[in-house]
């Protein structure tokens, strides 16, 4: 690992307060994703029978699970305002093209995350849908997280400040983190949809034992969560370790990744207590908004690894690279 060179600006960026409004749009996501989960976690998703109008009005007595039900298009309507509004700002402040129709595909996303919503209620809660609906929420986070980075002053002025020689590169594994939690939340969102969260009902042990007996499809599930969420944790500590010891100086690199590590150890915490209290509704729906929130961080040290990191092949004429090959 070597210090290079600071390349300045090669563009023009939006406002400061624009980048501002993009975090609280991300901020209000992960917002929204708790809430959400907060309409499982109490049996809410069909408190309020009807869609887009709830018993047939725009604003119902919020009483039992309709103030779950409710609150929650009421927070994913105040969602869609928000990028709507992004989607405007940047399209007359950000002079960037890629960023302007990342913006108008996170648009699209709320858009359609919304019909998804729809569609769970007026289908009586399919599985499919409800886990499409759940994935979808986690892609919309990314999409908005990546706007709020790529929007900060210093996005465009600190290119390449850093130069790495490890493989694999700090680009490939949280790329790989990134990957790894979402099929994470994948897996967490079709436990949760097909009632599997206590399928298993002891932890760390599954059964008494390391590895259960099979007997139905939510205990395949269920443990299938299990290991992923062991994959999840060697591939984040890999990640954090390698940030430490080659860029621990950085602190755009270091402060995201020691968050993504406490984050993590929460995580965990989290999971053991649903299952030790028998899924109760405060660590079950925290699980789910930490777990949105190691995948937000996970795509923020991505992007700064990005920005910063500069991988040891990538500066290598390619004559050089071939004679290493030959070698």
């Amino acid at each position: 690992m070597s210090v290079a060179t600071v390349c300045p600006a090669d563009s023009p960026q939006a406002p400061l307060w624009v980048h501002r409004f993009a975090v609280i749009t991300a901020g209000a996501t992960l917002l929204l994703i708790f809430v959400g989960g907060l309409v499982t976690s109490t049996g809410s998703g069909l408190a309020v029978p009807d869609w887009p109008l709830s018993f047939g009005r725009v604003f119902p007595p919020m009483v039992g699970g309709v103030l779950f039900e409710h609150g929650h298009r009421m927070a994913a309507a105040f969602v869609g305002l928000l990028t709507v509004t992004l989607v405007v700002l940047l399209s007359h402040w950000e002079p960037r093209v890629w960023v302007r129709w990342l913006s108008r595909g996170a648009l699209l996303v709320v858009i359609v995350q919304g019909l998804l919503g729809g569609l769970t209620v007026l289908l009586r809660l399919p599985t499919a849908v409800s886990v499409a609906h759940a994935c979808l929420a986690q892609a919309f986070l990314c999409l908005t997280v990546s706007i709020a980075v790529c929007t900060a002053p210093g996005w465009q002025t600190r290119r390449g400040v850093w130069a790495e020689n490890a493989a694999p590169s700090l680009h490939v594994l949280t790329r790989v983190s990134i990957a790894v939690v979402f099929l994470q939340l994948l897996l967490g969102a079709l436990m949760r949809h097909t009632g599997a969260g206590l399928a298993i009902p002891d932890f760390p042990l599954a059964f008494g034992r390391v590895i259960p007996p099979f007997t139905s499809q939510g205990v395949v599930i269920h443990f299938l969560h299990r290991v992923g969420a062991v994959v999840v944790t060697v591939a984040i500590a890999w990640t954090v370790v390698r940030v430490l010891k080659a860029f621990g100086a950085e602190p755009s690199l270091r402060r995201p990744a020691l968050v993504l590590a406490g984050l993590l150890l929460v995580q965990w915490v989290l999971g053991a207590s649903t299952i030790w209290t028998q899924r109760a509704v405060t660590p079950m729906t925290a699980h789910v908004a930490v777990g949105a929130a190691v995948l937000a961080m996970s795509v923020l040290l991505a992007l700064r690894t990005h920005q910063l990191v500069t991988p040891w092949a990538w500066r290598q004429p390619r004559d050089v690279l071939s004679a290493q090959v030959t070698v």
